[in-house]
């Protein structure tokens, strides 16, 4: 990988991240390489003064912060195929991000140089799936995202209630490729990724895939029928989800926890697999899908240390 460019992204209101992003920088720089330090946040949104600069795209993204920071960033650079680098630096669980100490290591320069490494190619690309989303405002036109592309989403959309002082359920018409399905009725519905599958949808009971599988989980929260169940849908599937009810029962779609739309009964949120994927860095040399869930979800409490294969 040629490194000419590098962005370093921050996570908001972290100043362990911002520390390393100076060291990172300093480093980089050394090494002749041009880098822009940005953060990225819930109130801050650094990827459309970035993606307008005049200096062009970088050759990689690093990203230090947790999942929140990496989907802000999967979901704006994906469209670009800007590779990824995340450390969970200041971040929860981190399904998708190296653990601290591997930044921290490989910063200390020598053979396992974190940028010698990169500049090497020992390491490996993933490209898990992403979700698209427009509305159909009820007049058969598609509605994308304010900046004329449909929203993207690396973990899930959802739908939730729109109503501002009080929290109603809400009923929810599913249709998968033209055929109605269900009707929800409940706090919402969950569309999400293989890679989404261990975040909110695995908290509404959702099954956990395997990343290596393309998919759609459809999850409801909390339903008020004990009929309305989980279901895995082909990746080729196109989604209609729409609200039922009087005017007022206006819902509200998300984009992995950030708003994109809302939606009132007769309009449609109109969902599928997007046709950009997202492009991750993996520095470990022997990584495990089986182990990350071990260690994150806590699975078998400390016998992961002992099982055959060094796992």
């Amino acid at each position: 990988m040629q490194l000419s460019r590098v962005w370093l992204i921050c996570r908001s209101g972290s100043s362990e991240s911002t520390q390393l992003a100076h060291i990172c920088r300093a480093q980089l720089e050394a090494r002749g390489c041009d880098v822009e330090i940005a953060t990225s946040g819930l109130d801050r949104n650094p990827y459309p003064g970035l993606l307008a600069s005049a200096a062009g795209l970088p050759d990689l993204a690093v990203v230090l912060g947790g999942d929140g920071t990496v989907l802000g960033a999967a979901r704006h650079l994906a469209p670009f195929d800007i590779p990824l680098l995340a450390f969970n630096i200041g971040g929860h669980l981190g399904f998708l991000t190296h653990d601290p100490p591997l930044l921290r290591q490989g910063l200390t320069g020598g053979d396992g140089c974190i940028w010698q490494r990169l500049e090497q190619d020992r390491f490996a690309l993933e490209r898990p799936m992403l979700l698209q989303a427009a509305v159909d405002r009820g007049d058969g036109t598609r509605d994308p995202g304010p900046d004329g592309d449909p929203h993207l989403a690396l973990n899930d959309f959802y739908l939730r209630p729109g109503l501002d002082g009080r929290s109603p359920t809400i009923r929810l018409e599913l249709a998968v490729d033209g055929e109605i399905i269900d009707h929800y009725q409940g706090d919402g519905l969950i569309v999400a990724t293989p890679t989404g599958s261990t975040s909110y949808t695995l908290a509404a009971g959702g099954p956990i895939l395997h990343p290596a599988i393309d998919a759609i989980v459809v999850s409801p929260i909390c339903a008020m029928s004990l009929s309305s169940r989980p279901i895995v849908l082909p990746p080729c599937s196109e989604l209609a989800i729409g609200p039922l009810g009087e005017a007022s029962r206006r819902v509200k779609l998300w984009k992995d926890g950030a708003y994109a739309a809302t939606i009132a009964p007769g309009q449609r949120s109109i969902l599928s697999q997007a046709r950009q994927r997202g492009l991750m860095v993996v520095l470990e040399q022997q990584p495990s899908y089986f182990r990350t869930l071990r260690r994150k979800l806590g699975w078998a409490g400390s016998i992961g240390e002992g099982l055959p294969g060094g796992a």
